[in-house]
């Protein structure tokens, strides 16, 4: 691991509020072992070993019962550590992969019959190389007979390059932004960045989001009271098209360690209600991931 990032939480606490049954964890990573599953040489950061086990484990002692495992950039288009944490969970975890350029049929085909629902194109600049959009066009028509997803991970002063880009991919694929499109909370949520991306979602109904990241976003770690306005304005705009999830292992954190217990504890701030919190957790990721 790097030596100025924090390992992920030896011992979180139990959450006060309870997930109800059949509850989904719809962003999560496995990393390694590394012995096992070594490290994309040309990664732009080394996490700790977070293998497939400890995140079993965690999702059970949350109190959830499925996971959502995303592949990282740390592993590059090797998803040979995800396919195993797959194959391992008896049905109860879902994939997002990355992919080469140089994918075959056969290679997607595998992948989709480990559980992979998804490929992710990350655009965050300090995590990965740029790529031209041609590539990430040919791979979106690639994964269409496969009825997948795809996921964009980028940061909010980025959307307004990307939003024809994105709102292309939209027009017959479902589109999930990671982590709200990393807005910046010490702008409030009535800056114009997350009006912009408050207004993305309303134009392009095939564009959904992750109200997830609270600790990555938060200007007062480790009290996420700030981002809850921005999660709560999205659960209640667009309660058929969000999803959360924990993030765990929580990779690249400096500023402080996460505490999963705490992170779930948010949920009921940004779901009020039984029936958003029913969708959040069940109904929506259970649609995109495993009724699909």
């Amino acid at each position: 691991m790097d030596p100025d990032y924090l390992p992920f939480h030896p011992n979180p606490k139990k959450p006060s509020y309870q997930p109800p049954a059949g509850a989904v964890d719809a962003h999560c990573h496995v990393f390694g072992p590394a012995d096992q599953f070594p490290y994309h040489p040309k990664r732009k950061y080394t996490p700790c070993d977070a293998p497939k086990e400890k995140l079993f484990e965690l999702r059970d002692y949350l109190g959830f019962s499925r996971n959502v495992i995303v592949q990282a950039s740390c592993h590059g288009s090797d998803n040979s550590a995800l396919v195993d944490a797959l194959e391992a969970s008896g049905d109860l975890a879902r994939g997002v992969s990355v992919l080469s350029p140089e994918v075959t049929d056969h290679e997607l085909r595998q992948l989709d019959n480990a559980g992979v629902r998804g490929v992710r194109f990350n655009f965050v600049k300090r995590l990965v190389d740029s790529i031209p959009r041609e590539v990430f066009i040919d791979l979106a028509d690639r994964v269409k007979p496969f009825d997948w997803h795809i996921v964009v991970y980028f940061e909010s002063p980025d959307l307004a390059d990307l939003k024809p880009f994105i709102e292309s991919l939209a027009r017959d694929q479902v589109v999930v932004v990671d982590h709200m499109g990393r807005p910046d909370v010490g702008l409030g949520p009535e800056g114009s960045e997350f009006k912009a991306f408050m207004s993305l979602l309303y134009q392009n109904t095939n564009i959904w989001t992750k109200v997830s990241c609270p600790e990555r976003l938060t200007k007062q770690a480790p009290d996420y009271s700030d981002v809850v306005p921005f999660a709560k304005a999205l659960v209640e705009a667009f309660p058929t098209r969000v999803l959360w999830g924990t993030d765990w292992p929580h990779p690249n954190m400096k500023s402080h360690t996460p505490d999963d217990g705490s992170l779930v504890d948010i949920i009921p701030l940004i779901a009020e209600t039984e029936e958003l919190r029913r969708q959040l957790l069940i109904e929506n990721p259970m649609r995109l991931y495993w009724n699909s």
